[in-house]
C-alpha cells in the first residue's frame, strides 16, 4: 500500500513539475513572438494539442495566431489568422473568464492592436481587474503584469 501511494505521488509531483515547465516555456515564448517569426511559430506548434478544455493554454494559442498576423505578408491572410485567434482567445476567458493570465493575454494584445481592427473594448476593464487580483497570483505572473502595466501608464 505505501509502495502505491509512494508512486501516484512522484507521478502527481512529475505531472506538476512538467506542467510548470512547460507554462515557464510558454510564457517566455509569447513575449518572444512579437520579435520574430520562428518564435511564433515554435509557440504555435507548442500549443498544437491543446483545445478549449484547457482554457489557458488555447488562450495562449489563440494570441499566437494573433502575433502570427504581425509576421504574414497577405492581408487576407493577416486577417484570417487574428480572427482565428481572437475567437480562440474569447472562448478561452468565456470558459474561465477570472484567470488573471488570460484577461494578462487579452490585454496585452488589445493594447497592441490597430484600432482599425475593431478589438480594444475590454482594455479598461481587464485593466482594473488586473490591477485588484494582481495579489492573487504567483510572483512570476504578478512581475510580468506589474511590468506591463507600468509601461502602459
Amino acid at each position: 500500500m505505501l509502495k502505491t501511494g509512494s508512486l501516484l505521488l512522484s507521478i502527481c509531483v512529475s505531472f506538476l513539475l512538467t506542467t510548470d515547465s512547460r507554462l515557464v516555456q510558454i510564457r517566455s515564448l509569447y513575449e518572444k513572438a512579437p520579435g520574430g517569426k520562428p518564435y511564433c511559430e515554435e509557440l504555435i506548434s507548442l500549443l498544437k494539442p491543446y483545445d478549449e478544455t484547457t482554457p489557458l493554454y488555447f488562450g495562449y494559442k489563440g494570441c499566437a495566431y494573433m502575433i502570427m498576423a504581425k509576421h504574414i505578408g497577405s492581408p487576407f491572410s493577416k486577417l484570417s489568422s487574428f480572427r482565428k485567434g481572437k475567437k480562440m482567445l474569447e472562448k478561452a476567458i468565456g470558459a474561465d473568464d477570472q484567470n488573471i493570465e488570460l484577461r494578462f493575454l487579452r490585454f496585452t494584445i488589445q493594447t497592441n492592436t490597430p484600432s482599425l481592427l475593431g478589438y480594444g473594448g475590454q482594455i479598461k476593464t481587464d485593466r482594473l481587474f488586473l490591477e485588484q487580483h494582481l495579489h492573487q497570483t504567483d510572483s512570476s505572473l504578478r512581475n510580468r503584469i506589474s511590468r506591463y502595466l507600468s509601461r502602459e501608464d
